[in-house]
């Protein structure tokens, strides 16, 4: 994975996209072959270890946005800093809650919020501690397309902006048009590898890797 860029993960059904995330955010194992993040080489941590590296280097956003129902907005976008105990950089926690459009809503709790006000409090979280990747699995699954789009800008934004490295597992050819790399999965095997593609050239080689 290239840093600095966002890079979509696609493939049919079973092809390996979970999996794969896993294995590269060391939740899982690989039966061969090495994860790197952060020149750390992850296959040689223990647990406590890779819990550290998690959470110093590594941002999630879930499809079904993953936030503490009794935390506000602002307390569940800290919550990784809290956790470990350290506090948002000066102007950083502002700075980073204007972009994602979120300063009226902080008192807020998930209850009050949209679907997609919940889903920028996630995206907000995954970058608090600015991690060295982020992965977002299936990020706009859960909204409708006028959100996801939204949501869409905000990624983009976030690599364009910030720097920030991204994966991102979709199912959506219009998702994966925001990436600057585009994989493509079928049987456990990388069998495509796009640059930067339209949804129509995404769509075709979708339907493509699908039916070999």
């Amino acid at each position: 994975v290239t840093g600095g860029e966002l890079t979509a993960v696609m493939g049919p059904s079973g092809s390996g996209k979970s999996t794969l995330m896993h294995i590269l955010a060391g939740l899982d194992q690989p039966t061969a072959g090495d994860v790197w993040i952060a020149d750390t080489k992850i296959g040689e941590l223990n647990d406590t270890q890779l819990t550290k590296l998690r959470r110093e280097h590594i941002g999630f956003i879930f499809q079904f946005f993953n936030l503490l129902p009794m935390l506000t907005a602002k307390e569940n976008i800290v919550l990784p800093l809290s956790i470990a105990g350290k506090k948002p950089e000066a102007g950083w926690l502002e700075e980073l809650t204007a972009a994602v459009g979120l300063n009226e809503r902080l008192s807020h709790r998930p209850s009050e919020l949209s679907g997609g006000q919940q889903q920028r409090v996630a995206i907000a979280r995954a970058l608090v501690s600015k991690p060295t990747v982020m992965f977002a699995d299936e990020p706009t699954g859960n909204l409708d397309s006028r959100t996801s789009s939204e949501i869409l800008a905000l990624l983009r934004e976030s690599v364009s902006t910030y720097g920030q490295t991204t994966v991102m597992v979709t199912h959506d050819a219009h998702a994966a048009a925001i990436a600057d790399r585009i994989l493509f999965l079928a049987d456990g095997l990388i069998v495509k590898d796009l640059g930067p593609s339209n949804a129509h050239e995404i769509l075709e080689t979708l339907q493509e890797v699908t039916v070999r």
